[in-house]
């Protein structure tokens, strides 16, 4: 999911699919050491809960904010969504 010209949040860079570590993420502004993850409804199994708990962890130890976005809030709120995301790279930024 590539966001649209002019919605980037606050001209950072968020390039699809950056592989940090052992893992891939689904967006990540190195700028802002924030990852934004989508996850569809087959992040909702008990086995899935854990690994993604033990992946934002490990994350979280190499100083990277993990946010986590339903697929569906996308569909039904884009804008809201990347509000969300702006705001949580400006506050990392300190802007």
């Amino acid at each position: 999911m590539a966001v649209p010209e002019g919605r980037q949040a606050s001209r950072t860079r968020f390039p699809q699919t950056a592989p940090i570590g052992p893992y891939i993420l689904d967006f990540y502004c190195a700028a802002a050491k924030l990852a934004v993850e989508v996850d569809g409804s087959v992040h909702d199994t008990p086995e899935r809960i854990a690994r993604d708990t033990r992946r934002t962890g490990w994350l979280a130890g190499k100083g990277l904010r993990v946010i986590r976005i339903r697929a569906l809030s996308i569909r039904d709120n884009l804008d809201g969504v990347l509000d969300f995301i702006r705001h949580e790279a400006e506050a990392r930024l300190g802007k």
